[in-house]
């Protein structure tokens, strides 16, 4: 997916968030290696199975999310907000978690 590509669907998915229309951003398996969502709301997207290895996520809202099977490993989310995220069966080996939110995460089988 190309930058450009990337933010139009997290676009997409502010309106809809913000109940103008829009649609929940679906990046399912999505090929997100490396990707700057510094401070992205991406809040209750559907992000399973996508591959975030090494991507910057710092400050970004990931509320709700499904992360299930993700790969994050080595990502970056200094300061995520991941409450009640799902973050089931995903790599975090070596992902930056200084001042995440993981309150009420589900984190059942994630490799730490």
């Amino acid at each position: 997916m190309t930058p450009t590509e990337l933010a139009a669907v997290i676009e997409d998915h502010r309106r809809w968030l913000a109940g103008e229309g829009g649609s929940r951003a679906d990046l399912a398996n999505a090929d997100l290696w490396g990707a700057d969502l510094r401070g992205a709301d991406l809040a209750n997207a559907d992000l399973w199975g996508a591959d975030l290895w090494g991507a910057n996520l710092a400050n970004a809202d990931l509320e709700g999310a499904n992360l299930r099977g993700a790969n994050l490993e080595g990502a970056n989310l200094w300061g995520a907000n991941l409450r009640y995220a799902t973050l089931a069966n995903a790599d975090l080996e070596g992902a930056n978690l200084e001042g995440a939110n993981l309150r009420g995460a589900n984190l059942e089988g994630a490799k730490l």
